[in-house]
């Protein structure tokens, strides 16, 4: 097995693995918003998936739960929905990757099982693409309600309008990592085809001892 695609399949699941844990804390995170005013300088509002927080100056935290799922807003529902999903999809896709690694329990060579494992690890970079394309959607559609409302003309300049958080920027960087696992991941895949290809096909050899002992026992009784 040539080293690079041992190379890709440890790059593939060390990005996936950073990928799932950023996006993890970017569901629990209470960062997705920010708003400060100048009528209270001394205090900032935190905007998350399950809770909204006041932080004040001096380090004093408090945070405060949603009272209604049916009550929170229509773009909080999609993000928490969306954000569940990319968790679950990716730590799948991770379970499956791990087994279908070459470097893991490697020392049978048998075809079918580097085929197994081949399917595993593909069907694992698939799951780490679908788990990057679905964290990037919620963190992209909260950034741009964002920007709609921050820069909307009808509002007064002097309500306080929400800002990016850094649950966001956490969000957007676990989307293009297990954009990039998914991509090293399939490509260690094709790679490992090419080399199954031009793996030689043991040829078994057939034992011809039986048959002379059984003539020469023939030929002694003429």
């Amino acid at each position: 097995m040539d080293s690079n695609i041992c190379a890709l399949e440890l790059l593939g699941v060390f990005f996936s693995t950073v990928a799932w844990l950023c996006s993890l804390a970017t569901t629990l995170m209470s960062t997705w918003l920010t708003l400060s005013t100048d009528l209270l300088p001394t205090e900032s509002y935190e905007l998350g998936l399950w809770e909204t927080c006041v932080v004040q100056d001096l380090g004093a935290l408090e945070c405060r739960p949603y009272d209604s799922l049916l009550g929170l807003p229509p773009d909080i529902k999609l993000a928490r929905i969306l954000m569940c999903l990319t968790v679950a999809t990716g730590l799948l896709g991770l379970f499956l990757t791990i087994p279908g690694m070459y470097v893991v329990n490697s020392c049978d060579q048998r075809l079918e099982d580097l085929k197994c494992k081949r399917v595993m690890k593909m069907i694992g970079g698939v799951l780490c693409l679908a788990a990057g394309i679905l964290g990037l959607i919620p963190v992209s559609y909260i950034a741009h309600l964002t920007v709609l409302r921050f820069f909307d003309e009808t509002v007064p300049e002097v309500v306080p309008r929400w800002e990016f958080g850094d649950a966001l920027f956490c969000g957007w960087t676990a989307g293009f990592l297990h954009l990039v696992a998914g991509a090293l991941l399939l490509t260690s895949c094709l790679c490992q085809q090419e080399d199954n290809c031009t793996m030689p096909v043991p040829i078994p050899l057939v034992r011809l001892h039986s048959t002379n002992s059984s003539r020469r026992t023939r030929c002694e009784y003429v």
